[in-house]
């Protein structure tokens, strides 16, 4: 017999869903400000990238709440949390497991060996990848793999990680001794690149209330992890029109210089003076994917083009390679970003 095609998803059914999608988002956020004292842009930008099913790199000077941030999101959701402190000397099977030889009972008075995989600390739902620069090349591409990939292939079988899969990485910007500073083609693989400043005169007077007295707020779970996955398919169900779409696409565009890998046809001034090298086509779809997350925030079925805009920056700013003399001339990539969501018609050209 002929199965029936799946009954489409009413405008009703959708608002249930986004309604849904909005209350778990905020009861998240609401928790983890119980421990954070502002940074709501990057809490918010954290979030985004976790309903999203992306990866976050937090970027910031020591001191400021990366850790506890995610120490926080991890009591706020029902999934297993592993910490990875990156140091010089810690190799790839410190991160991804090992295989071990272990003794097994096989009869009495008998005892064989077999090879067992030991799974690693990367082998859970939030992990948090701690100063992720200190460690060598060859340890950041395991990790970075197993981001891209979410699974680890040891010898010849290949382990599948857990779902949902998040990594939160954070790196010191002023200390360069003892660091190995990530790839461009790695940074690539990073869903939203974040800077986290210094707290405010009222939000660094509370933490230190917080935090030298004697109460200390209770986080409680408020998220599962079946319930994310949910979230996580519905953004992707998140209309999106054509012309909103191009907008995504000449964004990611006006970022190319020209030059010997061709593109400038939407580059503004500034970019093919200043980089050399644009963003690749994962940052349209991180443009995309953050921008159907604001949308549902708000309660509407299709994203717009001012949330394209709102998550441009975080999307990004470490998706653009700099020339000399931008670098010689203190050019940011926020900069340039900025420059681009400002400059760039909202209606695209005949082709």
């Amino acid at each position: 017999m002929n199965e029936s095609p799946p009954r489409p998803e009413s405008p009703d059914d959708l608002r249930a869903a986004s309604e849904r999608f909005r209350q778990d988002f905020e009861a998240v956020r609401a928790e983890i400000a119980k421990a954070v004292v502002g940074h709501s842009e990057i809490v918010e930008g954290v979030l985004t990238c976790l309903f999203t099913n992306g990866h976050a790199l937090l970027e910031g000077v020591p001191g400021i709440g990366k850790t506890l941030l995610v120490r926080t999101l991890s009591r706020a959701l029902s999934l297993e949390f592993s910490r990875i402190q990156f140091t010089p000397d810690l190799m790839p099977a410190d991160i991804t497991g090992t295989t071990v030889v272990s003794e097994v009972e096989s009869g009495v008075g008998r005892v064989s060996r077999e090879f067992r995989f030991q799974p690693g600390p990367v082998f859970a739902q939030i992990v948090l990848a701690d100063e992720i620069n200190r460690a060598t090349p060859k340890t950041q591409s395991a990790m970075l793999e197993a981001m891209q990939e979410r699974s680890v292939t040891v010898g010849s079988e290949t382990h599948a990680l857990p779902r949902p899969f998040f990594v939160m990485a954070t790196q010191n910007p002023i200390e360069q001794e003892g660091t190995y500073p990530l790839p461009e083609a790695q940074l690539d693989r990073f869903f939203f690149k974040l800077n986290v400043g210094y707290s405010s005169r009222a939000d660094l007077g509370e933490i230190v209330t917080r935090t030298t007295g004697g109460a200390e707020e209770e986080i409680r779970p408020v998220l599962t992890a079946e319930r994310l996955l949910e979230h996580q398919d519905l953004v992707r169900r998140v209309a999106v029109s054509g012309p909103i779409r191009d907008y995504a696409v000449r964004m990611v565009l006006a970022t190319h210089p020209a030059g010997p890998y061709g593109g400038g046809e939407f580059a503004t001034p500034q970019v093919n003076r200043f980089v050399r090298v644009g963003a690749s086509p994962r940052a349209a779809q991180a443009l995309i994917l953050g921008a159907k997350c604001r949308a549902l925030l708000d309660g509407r079925p299709a994203i717009s083009i001012d949330d394209l805009q709102r998550v441009a920056l975080p999307a990004l700013r470490h998706r653009l390679i700099m020339n000399f003399e931008g670098e010689a001339e203190g050019m940011t990539t926020d900069s340039l970003v900025s420059n681009i969501v400002e400059t760039l018609p909202r209606e695209a050209p005949a082709p």
